[in-house]
């Protein structure tokens, strides 16, 4: 039967009487393969990009934001419930599990009333704790405060830390003697976040950014007490499509240096004492991806050389190049290993299995052990396992219906010891709530999982509103976790259904290639599949669907909003890359290059510029009827520059014919991330909630 259009009688989202702000129109013609584009909001990227100081395009964001003024003042009384939901479901004086790391015990807490944790150590013969990251005191004088990453030096006298005051991912590094509690004279600016120590507590490695582009150049060595003019380079990235990176293995005997691009790692090991130059393991030539562990002399690599769903090779640490890789275990066509951790009597291997995930204990010998859990629909990972020889592993565990939960599990007895469970202070009962996995049929016979949520009770008769939320890119699959904000839904009625369409990982690393590239268009279709599905399921009924996505999840909201708006109720586009033919086109935009791989190059490719043309939200907004639209965005985005929901709001309003509510939400201070801060972020998820509920017609 055809879909008909069908306009959710319900929605109270309607253009408000006030005009909608109107960003002009100046066409911007560019050829590429003998045909000419006309764009005519160009302008809103601003030509001095990085900076953005163009009164014109800072004065239609503003213009914009007022405009969502008149949204958040006309509901401010529902978003304000929203917003006091959500604290209700927060600890406001919440702790961690203490962990034991080399001499110290660590923990964290809230205090009252704080955006962010205080950070605490304890020296185990002394008994002595203190403050060693005060990040409430840090962020004191900042709109936006997030920090990156954090680490003490193997001689427990130094904390290093990287800090974004801006949310444009540029963050400063400090030092702090521990000893003393004061900052060094040491500071990096313009690093990519990631810092660690040398053996020895006398050097850090850092990551620099390219001061015009955001993309990792190369990984330094700084010692302490030095002027950065004299840091040593020790390894750098020529390529711009390729991201650097850089992490300590586990037994803290080596820095794995990564160039990852898309489907391509290449990687080089040095000593974690600096000792030597880097050596190469597999050339980027081999077109593979792995990641490196290492245990008792021997590297141990997750792969894709022989199989998409990757094994485990081995190697001896003294010649690592890949003529030497051996196997550890054997590759399955059934088997998606995701990721392995190595412990020094152990291994940790997580998987998927028909898209559900397991976490596996391997000795060195190869004899596994699959740890069971309580619920078959879940998602469970390793979390603050810092020593080596530890005896058991601290797991966070949680499933859709069940909070974050902290369990050590004994290795020896196969025990769990719980640890911590996620306080929610408002009161919640998981026995009023039920979770399941279902399968849809994609219009090429593919089946793709949904899983979903809802309050027991609730009739399958059509008549129930849904929320359908996915991503679907670069393998990143969507676990099926625990939301308190998602709450604010469910008990209202509406169901909540997780896509997990392809171009992630869950059914295994072939299920993310056939969502990227030619195949691209197969997660947009999925998308709107399963849709189809849960209203042929009698999970609800055309016009009853709001959607959410966030970056290339908005990607996602804008091409099938372009393929079927009738679907939809709302539809909520967070940072979105809509203007994807335009930004691949663009070489001299900073994550351009790197994304080829994902998307294709339109300025070699004729093919790869037609697929993205005829697919690129923003090139194919047409004149036609819309369902309700709340866009957001951040000027300090380097991600999805800020000018791609601009672009989107401004051609949306000038074309679409209906008179349904459209709205943009651009954070002038802070980037990819939203406001930062448990809270801050807390006031933004409200006004979308707020705009969701409304589109089905909830008003309290």
């Amino acid at each position: 039967m055809p879909y008909q259009t069908h306009a959710n009688e319900h929605s109270l989202l309607k253009a408000f009487k006030q005009k909608a702000p109107v960003a002009g129109m100046h066409p911007h013609k560019s050829i590429h393969h003998d045909l000419t584009l006309s764009d005519d909001w160009f302008w809103l990227r601003d030509s001095s990009y990085p900076k953005t100081d163009d009164e014109n395009i800072l004065n239609y964001l503003k213009d914009e934001n007022t405009y969502f003024d008149l949204f958040k003042n006309k509901n401010a009384q529902l978003i304000n419930k929203i917003f006091e939901e959500f604290k209700g479901r927060i600890d406001d004086k919440e702790t961690s599990v203490p962990y034991i790391n080399n001499g110290f015990e660590y923990r964290w807490e809230f205090k009252e009333g704080d955006d962010y944790r205080t950070r605490f150590r304890k020296n185990l013969e002394t008994g002595k704790e203190s403050i060693f990251l005060d990040e409430p005191l840090l962020a004191k004088n900042s709109e936006y405060f997030v920090i990156s990453d954090w680490k003490i030096s193997p001689n427990n006298q130094y904390l290093a830390y990287s800090v974004d005051v801006t949310g444009d991912e540029r963050y400063e590094i400090k030092i702090k003697d521990l000893d003393t509690g004061k900052l060094l004279n040491d500071v990096i600016l313009n690093s990519n976040g990631s810092v660690n120590f040398s053996s020895d507590s006398k050097n850090i490695l850092y990551g620099l950014l390219d001061q015009e582009k955001w993309k990792t150049n190369s990984i330094n060595v700084h010692k302490l007490g030095t002027i950065n003019s004299q840091d040593r380079l020790l390894i750098e990235e020529p390529d711009d499509s390729f991201f650097l990176w850089f992490h300590l293995t586990r037994d803290g005997l080596f820095f794995i240096l990564s160039s990852s691009k898309g489907s391509v790692d290449e990687v080089h090991i040095v000593p974690s004492d600096l000792s030597t130059a880097p050596v190469l393991m597999a050339s980027r030539k081999q077109k593979i991806k792995y990641n490196v562990s290492h245990a008792h002399d021997q590297f141990y690599i997750l792969t894709n050389d022989t199989h998409v769903n990757f094994r485990i090779a081995t190697v001896n640490d003294t010649k690592p190049e890949y003529s030497h890789w051996k196997s550890f275990n054997v590759a399955s066509d059934t088997n998606y290993i995701r990721s392995i951790s190595t412990f020094d009597k152990f291994v940790v291997i997580k998987q998927n299995i028909d898209g559900l995930e397991q976490l596996i204990l391997s000795d060195y010998k190869g004899n596994q052990t699959t740890i069971d859990f309580p619920e078959s629909l879940y998602t469970a990972s390793l979390f603050n396992n810092p020593e080596f020889t530890q005896k058991h592993i601290r797991i966070n565990y949680e499933s859709m219906i069940t909070p974050d939960t902290v369990f050590d599990y004994n290795i020896a007895t196969k025990k769990f010891s719980t640890k911590k469970v996620r306080k929610i202070p408002s009161g919640y009962d998981k026995s009023q709530y039920e979770t399941i996995r279902i399968m849809a049929d994609a219009r090429d016979g593919v089946k793709v999982p949904v899983s979903i949520m809802y309050k027991k009770g609730t009739k399958l008769d059509g008549s129930n509103p849904l929320h359908l939320y996915a991503y679907g890119a670069y393998g990143s699959g969507i676990s099926p976790s625990f939301s308190t904000s998602r709450l604010s839904y469910i008990d209202r009625g509406i169901i909540y259904a997780i896509a997990h369409v392809r171009g992630g990982n869950e059914m295994g690393y072939q299920w993310y290639l056939d969502g990227k590239l030619k195949k691209r268009t197969n997660t947009f279709n999925d998308f709107v599949d399963v849709a189809k599905h849960l209203v042929k399921k009698q999970y609800t009924s055309v016009g009853k669907i709001s959607i959410s996505g966030r970056s290339a999840g908005g990607e996602l909201m804008g091409a099938v909003v372009i393929q079927q708006p009738e679907l939809w109720s709302s539809v909520n586009l967070g940072v979105p890359f809509v203007d994807v033919l335009n930004t691949m086109l663009s070489a001299e935009l900073p994550l351009t290059p790197p994304e080829w791989s994902e998307w294709g190059n339109p300025i070699k490719n004729k093919a790869d510029f037609e697929l993205i043309r005829s697919y690129s939200p923003y090139d194919n907004i047409t004149a036609k009827n819309y369902p309700p639209m709340f866009v957001s965005g951040g000027l300090n985005d380097p991600r999805v520059t800020y000018w791609e929901p601009a672009k989107w709001t401004a051609k949306m309003r000038h074309l679409k014919i209906d008179d349904n509510l459209l709205i943009m939400r651009i954070n002038m201070g802070a980037g990819h991330f939203s406001n930062s801060g448990r809270y801050g972020r807390l006031k933004d998820y409200a006004e979308e909630y707020a705009f969701t509920l409304l589109s089905h017609g909830i008003e309290k």
